[in-house]
């Protein structure tokens, strides 16, 4: 691993329940790098696993936990996302403990190696498959939990890493549309990402599909590098057959460039396969792809470029729509924008304050920003919320705008009173909305 020579890190960390990898980068308009175990090799995974030694309270992380394992010399903890995301006390070695703060000692530990850099880290994008409301509570108790002092911390899903690094690709790798297809336990799992070029701004999504595979190509953890166990030519053929039909399935119409990652496309299994992809698209392999994304991610997020303006990336976890009400200004109807589409829809949350005159209602205006068929969306659907047994002709109202879920749009109206001329009356509104 080469040496630094600034003094801040943005950093994006791919947490998986296998393995989990970092990248960073020394600005915001920096290249992104990978952190390798290997000096001068590409050896970018990271087992996500603890190992306790027998008797003692020594705890090792990753490579060396696989390694303390397989001499004997102490307990193996694996599956520490899966384990941290159910919240059941984990007994090691005859203790219990709590699987959030294991996870949090991996998460700490691995961090750590960028110590050696000199350089601190100032914010860090954290990315996972899915994203949920248990992985965001999860990931914030590890945040928590190890008092990590970067200035910025966020999370997004996998898709939305590859939408980020796609951003920061030459054009003409997404002038049409781009696919990812990750080869791990439980199969190959493929993103489809496609531009709405009838939009203003272009709206970008990704077509998450899995499909069954066999895993017999992936290599042994603590093997990195290897290509799993040699397979028979009817293994080979086996492999290239099934990778056959779901490439023509995924890459099915125009398709721009094919990025492969995973270990599983290490070997030597994939001819027709290949042959199949390369004709008239361009085909990239690796498996570093994720953390990069995350880290392009945040880079992003601190300094927006001129690109990612002209787009808007909607996938599962973001909000799609804009959100507004409908308001007099300076004695004219007007609209006031409250929440944007494309934002992270446990990001989404707005505060503000209103004067109500004449009446008891809010109109909100909720607009997709595309139809079901793909077509920009012309006009917003309104929503009135009537506040029953408000008084008085005019009444200042503190209203808290935030999602419960992808589609449930919460609102709070409080009554402030009026100074002198009316005292609040203490009430609180609540109401929720389908969007």
């Amino acid at each position: 691993m080469g040496f630094l020579s600034s003094d801040k890190l943005i950093v994006g960390y791919d947490l998986g329940n296998e393995y989990s990898q970092i990248s960073y980068a020394l600005s915001e308009h920096g290249e992104a790098a990978t952190l390798s175990l290997v000096a001068g090799a590409q050896v970018y995974n990271i087992p996500t696993i603890l190992c306790k030694r027998f008797g003692v309270n020594q705890w090792l992380y990753g490579r060396e936990a696989q390694r303390c394992a397989d001499a004997g010399e102490g307990v193996l903890v694996e599956n520490l996302l899966l384990q941290a995301l159910d919240g059941e006390t984990v007994v090691v070695d005859g203790d219990r403990f709590d699987p959030v703060a294991l996870l949090a000692l991996f998460f700490k530990r691995s961090l750590n190696l960028l110590s050696q850099t000199g350089a601190r880290i100032t914010a860090i994008m954290i990315t996972s498959q899915v994203l949920d409301r248990r992985i965001l509570d999860c990931m914030s108790r590890v945040v928590e939990g190890i008092h990590l002092k970067a200035e910025r911390i966020a999370l997004q899903s996998y898709a939305e890493s590859f939408y980020s690094y796609m951003l920061r690709q030459p054009r003409e790798l997404w002038s049409y549309p781009a696919v990812l297809l990750d080869y791990g336990k439980g199969g190959i799992r493929a993103y489809r990402l496609e531009s709405n070029r009838r939009t203003t701004p272009i709206v970008v999504s990704i077509r998450e599909t899995e499909y069954g595979f066999p895993e017999y190509a992936l290599p042994v953890r603590g093997e990195e590098g290897a290509e799993g166990r040699q397979l028979s030519q009817g293994e080979k053929a086996e492999l290239d057959a099934a990778f056959l039909e779901i490439a023509r399935d995924i890459c099915g119409g125009a398709t721009g460039s094919i990025f492969l990652i995973g270990d599983g496309f290490g070997g030597d299994w994939m001819k027709e396969s290949l042959r199949f992809l390369c004709r008239g698209r361009r085909v990239f392999q690796g498996n570093n792809l994720f953390s990069k994304g995350a880290c392009c991610g945040m880079q992003e997020r601190m300094a927006p470029t001129e690109t990612g303006g002209r787009y808007v990336f909607l996938g599962k976890d973001k909000l799609k729509a804009n959100v507004g009400m409908r308001i007099l200004r300076q004695g004219q109807d007007s609209y006031y924008a409250l929440l944007d589409a494309g934002t992270n829809w446990y990001e989404a949350e707005r505060t503000t304050e209103v004067y109500l005159q004449d009446g008891n209602e809010l109109m909100l205006v909720v607009t997709p920003l595309i139809r079901k068929d793909g077509a920009p969306e012309k006009g917003g659907k309104l929503f009135r919320i009537v506040l029953e047994g408000l008084a008085g002709s005019i009444a200042r109202l503190k209203l808290h705008f935030f999602l419960k879920e992808e589609n449930c749009l919460a609102v709070e109206a409080e009554d402030l009173g009026f100074g002198e001329f009316r005292v609040s009356s203490g009430r609180v509104w609540r109401e929720d909305i389908e969007i």
